[in-house]
């Protein structure tokens, strides 16, 4: 009871300090304080997060490091020959430890600066999805890919650059606003089972599945040394007994919905440190640490607990002559350009709308120009440490059914990566099938969302279905949206095209149940902050709402309130997603 009462009042004097303003906690007083945001509920979800994703450190130094990095191997380009030069592979070991750094390094600043600048409980890191596009097609498996890595790392800084450009002016908050609602709604959904695919697999998760030949995917659940070498799979006999598996499902899988079925704050982390703790022990069969060569070399690196390794062959290694690159070259940039604009900003909507921090009488999320402006700047800073794109990770969500809310969440965030930086070889033996469970169960809470789809009307509905179904078959956010936005396209506008030129006599019967779509969102093309600087306000990067004194905080919240219930008459959007005030 001391320690709750004392927790209670820590809560309350943190959200009427500066800091509590700062980041909008409730009791801070701040015009658009966010309910239910506790300094230490803020704290434990930035952990929740960290461990969710901290997988990142160790499967994204093992991708990138398969390109060789700026190692070469006499002679240049045969891939055999790499292989097994001792020489060479001895620089690719470096390579990898350089990338563990750097990977943790710019984890740690860009979700800390997403946490600090924009107030969302999102954290970024180097994308899965855009690391193997980078090093297995861009780069290639020890250099044989389309470009070198040095080039492919320009590629990444120019597109960082790039990606400023179109969020000062507007384009890729209006793209997020624009997407038809069916495709909003679904693209968390999608978000929620390519997540649960993430955990359910042999790279980041628990094994479940895998892979197969007869099938695209089928039940898989057997120790690594019961996969057949050459076809990759699970021998028939051997499946569904991995003790990892097992340990996962139960220890880090219903544990920890047990848990939060009695809301026991922290039943994320328990389930995740739980499973870790007892991978951790070499004498049993549940061992991150096998008695072999890659064991051994493992268990050595987590005996040193506390260690730095500087970045040393990856750091500021761009190659700007591009000449005898150029037609590969504009293919990365354009290839990174646009999977990663519509993998981010699928992401942050989807997390902002799961944290409740929509704004849904704009479509736009709070803080979205300062968010994308961080996820656009890490982009090239982080090209300059050695990594693939930054991005926002969906692993977000494990903060944020945790209870996070505010910016305090990635902060939080970020400070675990920066002592990762310096305890890597801890928090990089955290086994895969430790998070993978808390990876399934974030993904059954983001896809509440199916039931506001509007599954009425076909042309809302296929799309919406395609959205969902595309992003985990694909295992690419991106490829989902896509095929959403160009189904919905398709469907959508043969059907305006039919109506107008029959005269307005072939529409479909239900096409009064169909969700209202303009190209002219709430709020504009433009940033709201262009539009204040360019009425002449001088503190245009504040909202109008934080401009406002205590006295007019009930007026501005009437005033949105009516405006809200105006637009969902007129417009049919929905109220803003509940899911994370309840968690």
């Amino acid at each position: 009871m001391a320690l709750t009462a004392w927790m209670r009042d820590t809560n309350l004097r943190v959200a009427r300090s500066p800091v509590g303003r700062w980041f909008r906690l409730e009791n801070s007083g701040h015009p658009m304080e966010r309910k239910g945001s506790f300094f230490f509920t803020e704290l434990r979800a930035g952990l929740a997060t960290f461990f969710a994703m901290a997988y990142i450190i160790s499967v994204n130094s093992n991708i990138t490091s398969e390109t060789g990095g700026t190692c070469v191997c006499p002679p240049e380009g045969l891939a055999d020959n790499c292989a097994t030069n001792s020489q060479y592979l001895l620089c690719v070991q470096e390579v990898k430890r350089d990338i563990v750094t750097a990977t943790a390094a710019i984890a740690a600043l860009a979700t800390f600066c997403m946490g600090l600048f924009a107030n969302l409980p999102i954290a970024l890191a180097p994308g899965m999805g855009l690391n193997a596009y980078f090093a297995y097609t861009v780069v290639g498996v020890h250099g044989a890919g389309m470009i070198p890595y040095e080039v492919a790392l320009t590629a990444v800084f120019v597109e960082g650059w790039v990606f400023l450009g179109l969020t000062l002016i507007g384009m890729r908050q209006w793209l997020a606003r624009a997407l038809p609602k069916s495709i909003k709604l679904a693209t968390g959904v999608g978000i929620g089972l390519y997540l649960a695919l993430i955990g359910l697999t042999y790279s980041a998760g628990i094994g479940l599945v895998q892979g197969g030949s007869d099938s695209p995917i089928e039940l898989a659940g057997c120790a690594s040394q019961f996969i057949d070498s050459e076809t990759g799979e699970c021998l028939s006999s051997e499946k569904m007994r991995s003790a990892t598996m097992w340990v996962g499902i139960f220890c880090g899988g219903v544990l920890t919905a047990m848990l939060m079925m009695y809301r026991i704050k922290g039943a994320v982390i328990i389930g995740i440190l739980l499973v870790s703790i007892i991978s951790w022990p070499r004498t049993t069969p549940v061992t991150y640490f096998p008695y072999t060569e890659l064991g051994t070399s493992m268990f050595d690196f987590f005996k040193q607990v506390v260690t730095f390794h500087p970045i040393k062959h990856t750091l500021n290694v761009q190659r700007w002559n591009i000449s005898g690159h150029g037609g590969q070259f504009g293919l990365a940039f354009i290839t990174f350009l646009y999977v990663d604009i519509l993998d981010t900003t699928g992401t942050m909507y989807s997390m902002a709308r799961f944290a409740g921090a929509m704004d849904e009488r704009t479509q736009d999320f709070e803080g979205s120009a300062v968010a994308y402006m961080v996820d656009a700047i890490s982009i090239s800073i982080g090209s300059l440490l050695g990594t693939p794109p930054v991005t926002a990770f969906v692993e977000s969500g494990a903060g944020i059914s945790e209870g996070g809310k505010t910016g305090l969440t990635s902060c939080m965030t970020g400070i675990a990566f920066f002592i990762a930086v310096f305890f890597a070889p801890i928090f990089a033996s955290i086994p895969a099938w430790a998070t993978g469970c808390t990876l399934v169960i974030v993904g059954a809470l983001m896809a509440k969302s199916a039931a506001e789809i509007n599954w009425r009307y076909y042309g809302d509905a296929i799309p919406a279905f395609l959205t969902i179904a595309i992003m985990p078959f694909t295992y690419s956010i991106a490829y989902g949206l896509i095929a959403g936005i160009l189904s919905y396209m398709v469907l959508n506008v043969t059907a305006w095209i039919l109506e107008k030129a029959s005269g307005g006599r072939i529409v479909p019967p239900n096409k009064d149940e169909s969700d209202p779509w303009s190209w002219k969102v709430p709020g504009g093309f433009l940033p709201p902050w262009v539009k204040r600087a360019a009425s002449g306000q001088k503190n245009f990067w504040r909202r109008d709402e934080e401009r406002a004194g205590p006295e007019d905080v009930g007026s501005f919240a009437s005033s949105h309130e009516q405006e809200r219930v105006t637009n969902e008459k007129g417009q049919g959007l929905s109220s803003a997603e509940p899911a994370a005030k309840t968690v």
